[in-house]
């Protein structure tokens, strides 16, 4: 995440990778403050088993857009919501990506959606992980249906 006050909103992501068992780190780079540690961090992700990126950052938000220029692993975008264009330029920031450098990009304050979009591309070769998806989804389905009961 680009800064602290992102942390609120990135626990969401913290939150469902844990609850699928998936390893990560988290941690505070900024692309403007601290561009040449968060370089090296970026870089050695692969190396270290990393398979994806999720990226937050408010305002001009070049965060994702820089780490998704240091590596080849799919770089997810959390527009965080600003002060003063409600998270828009956030958001605007992160979808306007030059073409060949690709970042996907998650609603604003989307930390949950895009932790689970990691999850899903790598259940695209780990089984468990699917697994866990297809369990995911009907204890959703379950729990909209249930809300007819109430009706």
């Amino acid at each position: 995440m680009g800064s602290a006050s992102d942390k609120k909103v990135m626990e969401g992501a913290s939150e469902i990778l844990r609850d699928f068992g998936v390893e990560h780190e988290v941690k505070i780079l900024s692309a403007h403050r601290t561009p040449g540690t968060l370089k090296d961090w970026v870089e050695g992700l692969r190396d270290r088993g990393f398979a994806a990126v999720i990226a937050a950052a408010g305002g001009a938000a070049h965060l994702a857009g820089v780490v998704a220029a240091f590596t080849t692993l799919p770089v997810i975008g959390v527009p965080i919501k600003s002060r003063s264009l409600e998270g828009l330029d956030s958001l605007l920031s992160m979808v306007q990506m030059p073409s060949g450098i690709p970042v996907a990009c998650v609603a604003i304050d989307g930390s949950k959606n895009a932790a689970l979009l990691a999850v899903e591309m790598m259940a695209v070769y780990d089984n468990d992980l699917k697994i866990k998806l297809d369990n995911f989804r009907s204890v959703q389905s379950e729990m909209v249906l249930a809300n007819n009961e109430q009706l």
